[in-house]
């Protein structure tokens, strides 16, 4: 049974709520980047406006874009604000950098929105060329000198792996090898969610919580993205992801189980009744695993 999506996205541009985060968006690249886990950082709220349907049929996002499109650096990746101290491999002052927990945000927001500008694609078949068979590990950008996250440069980083999935799978059978291996990883981290956790990213009490929108690693949005790979549907392992979201299911609908204090106006950012964003999500999820 179809759920219909909330007003917000139906007529968006109708709802204060999006005007405030397309205005917030004229700030780009914002504040400096402290944690990518913030719901407060700009590209977090680009890839939520392409998600509820936004695109540069409206005049604001086609100047957003152009402001984001001179944020990309001298290799043709996107760059926000960032400061790595010295004890952590960088040089303690601010620089343009990204890293592939960022970069994949920024470019998936440009392309959902229906950017056409040459650089985007060009952008994803570069950070598309660092796939391994395990997925996408601890990538980032020169000006970050030798910085790393925390986990072995051969184990996939689980975030980076699931954002690099959701953009690739705009680009369909070109990146087939690498929407593979990526999903394959995933998967796999669910099969084996009790031993492994690489680069601290862990499939345990939290990830299971129902949160939107889709800004971390978390089961809802580890589904959305799996259940739009070609042929995944019947995988056992995505089936009983989904089927664990089913459990929550109240006789009104889906209640938020934990939420991102930026998106406390919404009705997905409070945990004391049902949202009609997260029943919509979950239903064009479960749409898409019958097929």
């Amino acid at each position: 049974m179809a759920v219909s999506p909330p007003d917000y996205v139906q007529n968006p541009m109708a709802d204060p709520r999006v005007l405030t985060l397309l205005d917030g968006l004229k700030a780009w690249p914002g504040p400096l980047l402290n944690s990518h886990k913030s719901a407060r950082q700009l590209f977090h709220h680009l890839v939520f406006l392409a998600d509820i349907g936004l695109s540069t049929g409206t005049p604001e996002i086609n100047d957003i874009c152009t402001k984001l499109l001179a944020s990309f650096g001298q290799d043709g990746i996107p760059t926000l604000n960032m400061n790595i101290g010295e004890g952590h491999g960088g040089n303690g002052e601010p620089v343009a950098a990204w890293a592939l927990c960022d970069a994949p945000n920024t470019l998936y927001g440009l392309a959902k929105l229906g950017c056409t500008d040459q650089r985007i694609p060009a952008a994803v078949d570069r950070l598309a060329g660092y796939c391994q068979p395990n997925g996408f590990g601890c990538v980032v950008s020169a000006s970050l000198g030798s910085w790393h996250g925390p986990g072995r440069k051969q184990d996939p980083c689980p975030y980076a792996t699931l954002i690099m999935l959701k953009l690739l799978l705009l680009y369909g059978d070109r990146y087939s090898s690498a929407i593979a291996y990526s999903a394959g990883s995933l998967l796999d981290l669910w099969a084996d969610s009790r031993s492994r956790h690489p680069y601290i990213f862990y499939m345990g009490t939290d990830f299971r919580k129902l949160k939107l929108p889709f800004i971390w690693y978390d089961i809802l949005h580890v589904c959305e993205v799996l259940s739009q790979v070609p042929g995944l549907a019947s995988d056992s392992r995505l089936q009983e992801m989904f089927a664990l979201i089913k459990t929550k299911e109240t006789a009104d609908a889906y209640i938020p189980e934990s939420v991102y204090q930026p998106f406390k106006d919404w009705d997905f950012g409070q945990k004391k009744a049902v949202s009609s964003y997260m029943a919509w999500r979950i239903n064009i999820i479960e749409e898409r695993l019958k097929s």
